[in-house]
């Protein structure tokens, strides 16, 4: 216990107190931006999107307490295991999956209801890529050595997940998935010209494979795939797929200064699954612009942060795995709010602290936690070094 409490006190206080203050503003929020849904369109007690959001959450501090115990030089094993276990459940939902709201990313659990395991796919990922760049990073730093066995490695462990769930046909989560290991990869100790020449194979590879989805479907994305591309003016084609955005557009229109107030929102009986991938559109509304500059700043913060624990940390996985983290969270931010604005697709990836999500909600609280164990590792590294002059 006592050994536990000496962990708690060596968190990163200022990234830990702002990633709770947003987890329970999430949590508060949803109840507002799934009022509409809970009662009207599914005929369910108020709270109930609140009870469970709730779960997730108190079983991510139990596995905040776990696995800030775990030195991160045992990540080799949880690491390895997580991979095959992911890999195995992304595999029997592409074979036996059943498609929900246009994708096969779904296992149902009686009595818990459903798991996405694609969610987890991203925090696994980011841990096996900073484990490999740690393990061959003096020999790829090495030149004149053949290093295309240990990059086939690296191209194998990053591309799988994304490869399976672009087949399961979530094109938000394999964007998700892809960018993060394209953004470890160009950081990682690859020497640049080898970086150049897998960059080269690779996109001659996905060129040849694109052709031959196209040769055999007709098609390399779906018809509601394709409609996700037409984004530019989406109050124009409202009756055909551009009324959700459209809809976020006046909800954060209405919000102007100050907001309409909490549970006034009008917009929340009119954008689709308002407590998901379009709750920031009700928090503008509701509590106006003003207030969802403090949510950017919050953001900015908590990237800040892991960035700086990064340029910190004492060892090489530590970086990365900091590193993935931060790219992880701007991803989810940079994609939700930019299908939100109309700047890009509206693909339905959830915004990080606010959006409903069982899955992605705890895969979010490990990430976070793997970070707050590389502070941990550094902070105690260095009073051992402090203790020994």
């Amino acid at each position: 216990m006592k050994r536990l409490k000496d962990l708690i006190r060596d968190m990163d206080k200022p990234l830990l107190w702002v990633t709770v203050l947003l987890f329970i503003f999430g949590l508060l929020n949803i109840v507002t931006a799934s009022s509409k849904a809970v009662v009207l369109r599914y005929n369910t007690p108020l709270y109930n999107y609140f009870f469970k959001q709730l779960a997730p959450l108190l079983v991510g501090i139990v596995v905040t307490i776990i696995v800030i115990q775990i030195p991160t030089r045992k990540y080799r094993f949880w690491g390895a295991l997580g991979f095959f276990a992911i890999s195995g459940a992304l595999a029997y939902l592409s074979l036996y999956g059943t498609f929900h709201k246009g994708s096969k990313n779904w296992i149902a659990i009686p009595g818990f209801g459903t798991f996405q395991p694609s969610e987890f796919a991203k925090p696994v990922m980011i841990v096996c890529l900073a484990l490999l760049f740690e393990l061959f990073y003096k020999k790829l730093r090495t030149k004149g050595v053949n290093h295309y066995d240990m990059i086939a490695v690296i191209l194998f462990v990053g591309c799988v997940f994304p490869a399976i769930v672009f087949f399961q046909k979530d094109l938000g989560t394999m964007i998700i998935l892809f960018t993060i290991f394209a953004s470890m990869f160009f950081v990682s100790p690859i020497l640049k010209v080898e970086k150049l020449k897998t960059i080269g194979i690779g996109a001659l590879l996905v060129f040849c494979a694109a052709c031959i989805i196209i040769g055999k479907t007709g098609s390399l994305l779906t018809a509601s795939q394709l409609s996700r591309f037409d984004f530019f003016d989406p109050c124009a084609d409202y009756e055909n797929g551009g009324y959700q955005i459209c809809n976020g557009f006046i909800a954060i229109n209405d919000g102007s200064l100050l907001g309409v107030g909490i549970g006034n929102s009008k917009q929340v009986s009119y954008i689709p699954e308002s407590h998901t991938d379009s709750v920031f559109a009700i928090v503008a509304e509701e509590y106006g612009f003003l207030f969802s500059t403090v949510i950017f700043f919050a953001y900015l913060f908590v990237l800040k942060r892991i960035t700086s624990l990064a340029t910190k940390a004492n060892t090489l996985r530590g970086k990365y795995i900091c590193f993935g983290v931060a790219i992880y969270i701007f991803l989810h931010i940079l994609v939700n709010l930019g299908g939100l604005f109309g700047v890009m697709p509206l693909t339905g990836v959830p915004l990080p602290f606010l959006s409903y999500g069982g899955s992605f909600t705890l895969s979010l609280i490990l990430a976070l936690a793997m970070v707050q164990r590389v502070h941990i590792e550094t902070k105690n590294q260095k009073i051992k070094i402090a203790s020994s002059y």
